[in-house]
């Protein structure tokens, strides 16, 4: 008998996230029994070494893709964020780099007919209970990948794929203002700091990053281990006014990827990560996302959605420090250079603001497809 099951599974970069990508038929049925494999696959201890997690955030990312019963849609995603020396997998959010590579994961796959010159797929994330439409070029019959479309954080270019998500609004808590305010003010043991909190595509809790004395062009190697303690403070707060914990304490623990937390600053000049510099002209404000406790290197696509839509609502943090008039092009400046998006916005007097339009543009890149493999024991444990 074979002391390992192997399971078949592609290595894909989406956006500037990395994540291994699975079909659901290929995992055990049993969810507490698939999470241990999960964790198998990509390594239980902080190096990941015994695994294919990179030993970072934005590489310790799963999907699990299915062909969806539902009528509108084509595919079902289900993402997971894989805790790194946690043994623990937040399903608690969605992420848009990671969705970016499951449209051509399931064309290349054989879940969707292949239309050139573009494949519509309609992806249903079952984290949040919401319909994404990706737009995948496609070429005898395979997504393709090369083409001149670039985005900061990750280096050349590659094909243009545009995510459009469908009733946006309420994805996490089922409202655009969860706690019915546009801004709040939470108590911290730091002291007061005003926030607004919002939730399209994903939830997010904003602060200005003066408000807390950053200058908000910090790149994610400036940051203290004091300034992280009191920005995940203020992170866990939000999770427990949004009801996701009892006490704030527990948040880090047991919700640690949602809500995000996103700073912002009006524009202004900085250098990134690789020293290019971005000029205040071309960007509509600065911004700064956290992501499992650390910041961002680039930028999430689903709470860069969240931020450009909330750049659009009046009274709202964002709205305080955007510098831009349109919505077709918001470009927000991250430590890795610059993002834009489309978010259009129409306010009601009486009743929450509709949302009309919540786009991005990624890349994506199959690395590797092959089969990892786990112990028997793990796979064929009983829960």
């Amino acid at each position: 008998m074979r002391e390992f099951e192997r399971i078949r599974a592609a290595i894909i970069r989406g956006g500037t996230s990395k994540g291994v990508y699975i079909l659901e038929h290929e995992l055990p049925s049993n969810p507490v029994v698939r999470d241990q494999v999960i964790l198998s696959i990509y390594g239980n201890d902080e190096r990941q070494i015994d695994g294919l997690g990179g030993a970072d955030a934005l590489t310790s990312k799963f999907a699990m893709v299915s062909v969806s019963t539902r009528a509108d849609a084509d595919i079902a995603y289900t993402f997971g964020q894989v805790g790194i020396g946690t043994k623990t997998i937040d399903y608690g959010t969605n992420c848009g780099n990671i969705l970016s590579g499951v449209g051509p994961y399931a064309i290349d796959e054989g879940l969707v007919p292949p239309v050139e010159p573009i494949t519509k797929v309609r992806i249903y994330n079952t984290n949040t209970n919401k319909v994404i439409i990706a737009h995948v070029p496609v070429f005898n019959g395979r997504s393709v990948f090369t083409g001149d479309f670039s985005i900061d954080g990750v280096p050349g270019t590659g094909a243009q794929i545009l995510l459009e998500f469908e009733h946006a609004a309420g994805a996490v808590t089922g409202s655009l203002f969860p706690t019915g305010n546009r801004k709040d003010t939470l108590s911290i043991s730091y002291g007061d700091v005003e926030v607004s909190i919002l939730d399209v595509t994903t939830a997010v809790v904003f602060l200005h990053a003066q408000s807390i004395g950053l200058k908000g062009t910090e790149l994610p190697s400036q940051l203290t281990v004091e300034q992280l303690h009191q920005l995940e403070e203020i992170r866990s707060e939000g999770a427990r006014l949004l009801g996701f914990v009892q006490k704030r304490d527990q948040a880090t623990a047991v919700t640690p990827a949602s809500p995000k937390l996103i700073l912002v600053h009006e524009p202004c000049a900085y250098q990134t990560t690789t020293n290019q510099m971005v000029r205040k002209e071309g960007i509509s404000f600065v911004s700064r996302a956290m992501s499992m406790q650390k910041m961002h290197h680039a930028f999430p696509v689903t709470g860069g959605l969240c931020t450009a839509i909330a750049s659009q609502l009046k009274g709202t943090v964002v709205a305080d420090v955007n510098h831009t008039t349109s919505s077709s092009n918001i470009t927000i400046g991250h430590p890795s250079g610059t993002m834009g998006f489309s978010a259009k916005v129409e306010e009601q007097e009486y009743e929450e603001p509709i949302i009309k339009q919540a786009a991005v543009a990624r890349t994506s890149r199959r690395l590797m497809e092959g089969y990892t493999y786990v112990p028997r024991s793990i796979y064929w444990q009983s829960s």
